[in-house]
């Protein structure tokens, strides 16, 4: 047989086969394949959060995971909403864009997960953040980046025992977000002693003052305040000034008005969950997932914190808060 009529029998057969591929009964068999992230040149992460807008906590997450594309020479686009649903979306639209990489805090796990399936789906390596421990794994997340919630609580409520106080009022600053509820559950096991919580919404300072001063002012038996965010624990500071209450407060995380408010004394103590590794380490372990198939964590979260900060530590932490990398 000459080469040629080999070369025109192969040509046939790819015909037939092509046709026997083609047709209505092909076509709904036919699953759309999402593209894998590219494995050369610069990784691009996308790294997605619930935080609100100004928020001095996750300025410290975004410097952190900005200094880490510039070390690792990795593309890094931060984002954030304090709406599940608008942060599902930016989720959704990073996935459209077929970014290599994402890092996503789960404050409302549930409403984010059709999001991060879809990214599992498409091949693209999630590692959540802050919050969502609890379903991290069970999402498909690579592993989980942050403080475990309720250990946290239980050493702010131990701390507030071992000072001697009696009544504790845990504030907090976002509805549904199962990280600061899971902060106050763990706050009354430490505590040992009577707990309430109080709702306040971060987006208004000035009716989160209002509502904790009327906390404070119902209840005289009130001796401790635990905020679980820094800018909530300024207000409650005035708040408790503005009434002539001896509750003490004691909060989550520094900024540096916290960080003031530690050296005079109106913030006894806070708990501080290293937020800048929240954002710096899950590009440096995408990174090493892309480069070297390295999974970091054995299955098992990173955890960042906590870290308890007195006047015993502040004057050396303060350094770093002003730098923005605590």
């Amino acid at each position: 047989m000459s080469h040629r009529w080999k070369l025109g029998l192969l040509a046939a057969a790819g015909a037939l086969l092509l046709s026997a591929c083609t047709g209505p009964a092909a076509e709904e068999k036919a699953a759309p394949v999402a593209p894998a992230p590219v494995d050369d040149g610069p990784l691009r992460v996308a790294v997605i959060s619930h935080g609100s807008p100004g928020d001095a906590f996750w300025n410290v997450v975004k410097n952190g995971a900005e200094q880490a594309g510039k070390d690792l020479n990795v593309q890094v686009e931060y984002n954030s909403d304090g709406d599940p649903g608008n942060q599902a979306k930016l989720i959704d639209n990073a996935v459209a864009q077929h970014v290599g990489g994402l890092v996503v805090s789960m404050a409302n796990p549930d409403a984010l997960r059709p999001s991060i399936a879809k990214a599992i789906q498409a091949g693209i390596p999630v590692i959540t953040i802050n919050s969502g421990e609890d379903k991290s794994a069970e999402f498909g997340a690579l592993t989980h980046v942050g403080q475990n919630e309720g250990i946290a609580g239980e050493q702010a409520g131990a701390k507030f025992k071992a000072l001697g106080k009696k009544k504790m009022l845990c504030v907090i600053h976002e509805a549904g977000n199962v990280g600061q509820a899971q902060r106050c559950d763990g706050a009354k096991r430490g505590f040992g002693g009577d707990v309430q919580t109080l709702q306040v919404d971060i987006s208004n300072p000035t009716d989160a003052e209002s509502r904790i001063r009327g906390a404070v002012q119902t209840d005289s038996s009130i001796d401790a305040v635990l905020t679980l965010n820094s800018q909530v624990a300024a207000r409650a500071a005035s708040a408790i000034k503005s009434v002539g209450s001896a509750a003490q407060v004691g909060t989550f995380d520094l900024n540096p008005d916290v960080v003031a408010a530690i050296k005079s004394g109106e913030v006894l103590f806070a708990v501080d969950q290293q937020q800048y590794e929240q954002g710096y380490l899950p590009v440096m372990f995408l990174k090493l997932y892309r480069d070297n198939a390295n999974v970091v964590g054995g299955g098992k979260p990173v955890l960042t914190g906590p870290d308890l900060v007195d006047k015993s530590t502040v004057d050396k932490v303060g350094q770093y808060v002003q730098r923005g990398t605590r």
